[in-house]
């Protein structure tokens, strides 16, 4: 998980993830960001996303993000 929050943060360096608990309602991340953070997951995690796995729930916070992950790993 710390290197989701290393890429999170390199993309908002004024915001704190460990605080901030709801990433679309709250305003921070928007489309162009889960577009970067797709093609950073890609890269640093070497796992592609599907397009069926960009959903609002999968992005909504660090954890969904990381859970997302983790379980497209598994695949």
């Amino acid at each position: 998980m710390n290197e989701l929050v290393k890429i999170l943060s390199s993309m908002h360096p004024e915001i704190d993830f460990s605080v901030h608990h709801d990433l679309l309602d709250e305003g921070i991340l928007d489309s162009i960001d889960i577009v970067t953070l797709v093609g950073e997951i890609d890269e640093v995690y070497g796992i592609q996303v599907p397009l069926e796995e960009i959903t609002p729930e999968n992005f909504s916070s660090v954890e969904a993000i990381y859970q997302m992950i983790e379980r497209l790993r598994g695949q």
